[in-house]
């Protein structure tokens, strides 16, 4: 396995990639990644990958298309490069609440964003917790799809070990999601109505199912803005919760959503490491960040290795 594989990072989340090596007892691969004064990115592998098969670790978060241009330029160096096989390992997959037409003459941004990692080189997609599972048929490539939950329920289960707690989706999107760990936790579950009236702007319209003297704790896939937990968490602490946690795999925190959390009634913010936090929010008192770079260092031995993946998540 040492002789042939390599994992190679960017800059958008060059901690959790030396952590993925780490965990694979690998050195990090050797890179130059560069940006010019005028902002052209430029990339130069710095060892041989000849006959390697190269794991490439990037997040498209913010700055969303810096980070996209790099992964899309390693990759095609790496092919230059002869590199045997490329897989994108990209945690936080960008543009992927763009993935239809919700309304007249606008893009699918998720397709064509797959369609260039595809052509600059990639030869299979891991990614954690896509906004829209179907984005997985937008490429002609194999993805693996993987699932922080394994990660976020430990530490629930830790936590939370025999509090009365309730699970809640923030919309009625994420029920199945809720109900998924509402079952693992043996708990109950409830869910929120949200009428959204434009892009991150949401209006909580009403909650369905009992809250009262109960732990809750919000589920989602991402927490962008904030605008959406934060008032979901107002309708809890209405509707009689004692206390209110959130957790999510996502933490885009975009804007002002440091703000609006430190704000509301919520305790603590459950987030992965797929994004890392904006420079200077490292020691923010109500964020917990868990890392997946076990998890994922565990799907890339098994890709490479040709077992099972899905296994993971039995």
């Amino acid at each position: 396995m040492h002789d042939r594989i390599r994992i190679f990072s960017g800059n958008s989340n060059p901690s959790l990639a030396e952590s993925i090596a780490q965990n694979l007892n690998l050195p990090l691969g050797k890179a130059k990644v560069k940006t010019f004064s005028d902002g052209e990115i430029m990339v130069e592998i710095q060892e041989n990958v000849r006959g390697r098969d190269i794991y490439i670790i990037q997040s498209t978060c913010s700055p969303t298309n810096n980070n996209l241009m790099e992964l899309l330029i390693i990759m095609d160096a790496l092919r230059r490069a002869s590199a045997a096989t490329i897989t994108a390992v990209i945690p936080y997959y960008g543009y992927a609440r763009q993935d239809r037409k919700a309304a007249p003459r606008t893009p699918i941004t998720s397709k064509l964003v797959a369609d260039l990692i595809t052509t600059a080189g990639a030869d299979r997609v891991v990614t954690i917790d896509l906004h829209a599972g179907q984005i997985q048929g937008f490429f002609n490539i194999p993805v693996d799809n993987l699932y922080a939950a394994p990660v976020i329920l430990e530490h629930l289960k830790t936590k939370f070990n025999g509090d009365d707690i309730v699970m809640v989706s923030p919309d009625a999107g994420g029920t199945e999601r809720a109900r998924a760990f509402a079952k693992r936790l043996d708990c109950t579950l409830a869910v929120i109505d949200k009428r959204r009236t434009a892009a991150n702007v949401a209006e909580v319209m009403h909650l369905i199912g009992d809250v009262a003297g109960k732990t809750a704790i919000i589920l989602d896939d991402m927490i962008d803005t904030a605008g959406t937990l934060t008032q979901a968490a107002t309708a809890l602490k209405n509707h009689g919760a004692t206390r209110i946690y959130a957790c999510a795999t996502h933490g885009v925190l975009s804007g002002p959503a440091l703000k609006r959390i430190n704000e509301s009634a919520i305790e603590e913010v459950i987030i992965t490491d797929t994004i890392p936090l904006p420079t200077g929010t490292e020691s923010q008192a109500k964020i917990k960040v868990l890392t997946i770079s076990e998890l994922l260092a565990e799907a890339i031995r098994r890709i490479h290795q040709d077992e099972s993946v899905s296994s993971l998540f039995d």
